[in-house]
């Protein structure tokens, strides 16, 4: 008898909707970290890239970050990590792999997981946010709900909803602990104006009413230090939860670009939703997925002793992202073990109150001082033409124009960025086709400068007077022309 009790709430038939949006929205975002790597991480950290991976793992310890290469390192090879990837991630987005029995998705997870591991491990400074560890945690746990033989697994489930909740709690107590500005209401004076990377409506929320921004910062604590707590509750509660996380993940969608990061959210929150809720709410959505004539699923106890054995695993690991929401030092971003699972999150503890944007410069006069050409490289997503909407690239992740969004937050006299300047002397194609502008049409320049400028959203008024969405001031020059022809120059 009781056997047969725990059976029935190891199942959960009313979560297939949930099952159906989770394995397919998180293959769709692997889908577009591959691509995203398939087409920068060549160029960013190839064997010719800013930071080359052979130089990397020259110094690597084998026991801390497992990788694919560990054993060698190729341009080649990483395209073909990239292309495997793909496909695996398509297949799983159209749902093939889940036809057949539960090993089947199970396995084709844990390979997105492995092959993407292998880049994360190895990408550096490039891959060290905190959205790339979430995903791989995602791809671990979803790997487990199973395929269309079986019910979605209610521990796994249990699992996923409790990794949201390390996600939103977790930001949530990071702003609190943080900069003062959440805690006075003040945090979106600034946020929509000075994020890494302004989406296309990104002025427009700047410009609302500071009253509307007090209103945005006391949502967002609602939805991320009280809402967690109900996407345990019993349903329509925990669904109703679920709606609020999801909503207001579509405005930091709506208002920013910030990669996977709430893409990835929306899908996970969906653990917490019910069929009779979403048929409910959507009566076109059957509330029967097989239908009268489906035949009825059982689920086969070697699939529930490794569903079992896996929730174990995680709700040992669990120790210690748990002591790290409550303590007093709370980290962010953060794994404790080498296989990223069961991690730490949270973004944006304090606000940066001005954006300082560093603008690199090229020229092919001989002599810098008195050249008037100086001209511009224009990059995909970061503020650079002041009248240029910018652009809504997210789930996508442009990790050059982030990384250049932290330059003035830590020192533009990094490795990596004096490696692209010597990439710009040299007209580099590869380094080029991650730009939005080259200036000098592949022609390579005498000298680069890097400056460095105040910009500011411009007012309605200024728009309408210039057209321009930005107002920038110049601050200063922290690198003053360089040449690889003169001592000044630097080359990889």
């Amino acid at each position: 008898m009781y056997c047969v009790d725990w059976l029935s709430w190891f199942d959960a038939p009313e979560y297939e909707f949930a099952r159906q949006v989770l394995q397919r929205g998180v293959a769709a975002l692997y889908f577009v970290a591959f691509l995203s790597s398939l087409n920068q991480f060549p160029a960013l950290l190839g064997e010719r890239g800013l930071l080359p991976v052979p130089e990397f793992l020259a110094g690597f310890s084998r026991l801390r970050r497992p990788t694919l290469f560990r054993w060698r390192y190729s341009d080649r090879l990483v395209r073909w990590i990239c292309a495997a990837g793909l496909l695996v991630a398509a297949l799983l987005v159209a749902g093939v792999p889940q036809l057949g029995p539960p090993w089947v998705p199970m396995i084709a997870f844990l390979a997105l997981w492995l092959l993407y591991m292998s880049i994360v491990n190895v990408g550096q400074t490039f891959y060290g946010f905190g959205w790339e560890m979430l995903l791989l945690e995602a791809g671990f746990t979803v790997a487990f709900l199973g395929s269309d033989q079986t019910d979605p697994p209610r521990t796994i489930l249990i699992l996923i909803i409790w990794l949201v909740f390390r996600l939103e709690f977790g930001a949530g107590m990071i702003k609190i602990r943080g900069g003062r500005e959440w805690r006075d209401l003040t945090a979106l004076y600034y946020h929509h104006e000075t994020q890494p990377m302004p989406g296309p409506l990104s002025r427009q929320a700047h410009l609302l009413p500071k009253p509307l921004h007090k209103v945005e910062v006391l949502g967002n604590h609602f939805a991320q230090l009280v809402v967690p707590f109900f996407l345990f509750a019993p349903q329509p509660v925990a669904s109703a939860a679920a709606a609020v996380v999801i909503f207001t993940q579509l405005w930091l969608v709506a208002s920013g670009n910030f990669a996977w990061l709430n893409w990835i959210a929306i899908v996970l929150a969906f653990a917490a939703v019910s069929d009779p809720v979403v048929h409910a709410v959507f009566p076109v959505i059957p509330l029967d997925w097989h239908g009268e004539t489906g035949a009825a699923r059982e689920t086969p106890l070697w699939w529930q002793a490794i569903t079992l054995a896996v929730t174990l695993l995680l709700v040992v690991l669990s120790y210690w992202p748990l002591r790290n929401l409550f303590s007093k030092h709370q980290l962010m971003n953060a794994s404790f073990n080498r296989w990223q699972l069961v991690n730490t999150y949270g973004a944006f503890g304090t606000v940066t109150k001005q954006r300082i944007e560093i603008v690199v410069e090229g020229t092919l006069d001989d002599s810098p001082d008195d050249s008037p050409d100086w001209r511009e490289y224009g990059f995909k997503g970061k503020p650079g033409d002041l009248r240029r909407l910018p652009r809504q690239w997210a789930p996508y992740h442009l990790r050059l124009d982030w990384l250049m969004w932290f330059l003035p937050l830590r020192t533009v006299h990094e490795e990596w960025f004096y490696a692209f300047l010597g990439k710009l002397l040299e007209a580099d194609r590869g380094t080029l086709r991650l730009l939005r502008d080259d200036p000098f049409d592949g022609v390579a320049p005498q000298w680069v400068r890097v400056r460095s400028y105040r910009y500011r959203f411009s007012t309605r008024k200024e728009f309408r007077e210039t057209g321009n969405r930005w107002v920038r001031t110049l601050l200063h020059e922290p690198i003053r022309p360089v040449s690889l022809r003169r001592s000044g120059g630097r080359r990889r």
